[in-house]
């Protein structure tokens, strides 16, 4: 099991970073007090939950129970649990301005200075950050620069997957899709509606399917489409989008938009691209 504590100063980005390792796929828990790290740690190992990642941040947030740090690094020692720490930090212009825009209060300046609280938790987290393997100063990173970094650190890249497709064919007489973050309209495509042997098919169905696919049109359309989203998918993962829906859709959600979306499904899959198929209307009248 890969196991990972998050530490360091109060508005350097821990949850940011708790999201990140959430998306690439570790099971995060956050604020935990430092005394049950180890227990939390052999729930993983040994709770029969299959957790083969686990993240975990714990900070001073916690007051007086972070003072257990080192008690929780002691009881997975004993466990016989490999851990890394991974320390996040800033330039005290960084801190103070992101507090001060977002008007939290600094959890150890509650009655004083952000500043003066700056420097006490500096100070209670020297020795923890000589302990970091890793420390990732965030004054100027950008949120897609500290998503790169932490995949670079922590994700078996053989078996990362940065960005799941979602094709998800709908019928307009049945409402958009709220969800979809791309929409293709195909109602201009040749419709297997109006031919008796097909009404009551749908495009997953073989004749369905080459009726619709086999005139030039939408065999332009299919090209275009995968082309494009060829360019943009690798775009999306560099802003850091982990899950993209791409909602298709004809008037009924039955033949058209279920043909292209199973057509560009197969055309992304053979461009690496992990994709997941819905057909939401397929089963309404048509």
């Amino acid at each position: 099991m890969r196991f990972v504590i998050v530490t360091g100063m109060s508005g350097a980005g821990k949850s940011e970073a708790l999201k990140i390792f959430e998306d690439v796929g570790f099971y995060c828990v956050d604020n935990l007090p430092p005394s049950l790290i180890g227990n939390f740690a052999d729930v993983c190992l040994h709770g029969g939950a299959d957790i083969e990642q686990a993240a975990v941040c714990t900070d001073t947030r916690g007051g007086k129970l972070f003072e257990d740090f080192f008690v929780g690094l002691h009881a997975l020692d004993s466990l016989g649990i490999a851990y890394e720490i991974l320390f996040l930090d800033a330039s005290n212009e960084s801190l103070i301005n992101r507090y001060k825009e977002k008007r939290h209060i600094h959890p150890l300046a509650k009655n004083g200075l952000i500043s003066s609280g700056i420097e006490r938790e500096r100070i209670l987290l020297a020795e923890v950050k000589q302990k970091a393997n890793h420390i990732i100063d965030t004054s100027k990173t950008q949120m897609r620069q500290f998503k790169e970094r932490i995949v670079d650190l922590f994700v078996n890249k053989k078996n990362f997957t940065p960005m799941t497709v979602h094709l998800l064919s709908f019928g307009y007489k049945y409402g958009l899709p709220e969800e979809s973050d791309l929409v293709f309209d195909v109602r201009f495509l040749p419709n297997p509606f109006y031919i008796d042997e097909f009404k009551h098919q749908t495009g997953r169905e073989i004749p369905v399917r080459e009726f619709v696919m086999n005139h030039d049109i939408s065999k332009r359309f299919l090209n275009e489409a995968s082309n494009m989203l060829s360019f943009l998918i690798p775009e999306y993962i560099r802003e850091g989008k982990t899950y993209l829906i791409i909602g298709i859709g004809c008037t009924g959600g039955k033949h058209r938009s279920v043909a292209l979306a199973e057509a560009l499904s197969e055309s992304l899959i053979k461009n690496n691209f992990p994709v997941a198929l819905t057909h939401r209307d397929i089963s309404e009248g048509g």
